[in-house]
């Protein structure tokens, strides 16, 4: 959500337990997952790559599989990795966190 209405791009995505936020993961430039996380009190996301099921837990730094939310369940597999189209720059592999 922030990094469209940013004009950024993310890595991969990943969903809020709690509330749906979709936001990119901590690899991606601007780690909005985490800090929605951080500013909302909601600790626990679920990835939101297509064919995934794992959770992570902020607070605590477990995670494991099987959380089961309402769908959608993923970005559309026709997305590309990293996305969106058009906005990742060609350095992309330089701007990531490790």
């Amino acid at each position: 959500m922030e990094c469209q209405s940013s004009g950024g791009w993310w890595v991969h995505l990943r969903r809020c337990a709690q509330c749906g936020h979709i936001g990119c993961c901590d690899t991606s430039p601007a780690q909005h997952a985490r800090a929605h996380a951080t500013e909302s009190g909601h600790p626990i996301i679920r990835s939101y790559e297509p064919g995934e099921d794992w959770w992570y837990d902020f607070r605590t730094g477990h995670g494991g599989h099987g959380l089961d939310l309402a769908p959608p369940l993923s970005r559309p597999e026709e997305q590309p990795v990293p996305g969106p189209a058009g906005r990742v720059p060609e350095d992309w592999r330089e701007k990531v966190h490790g």
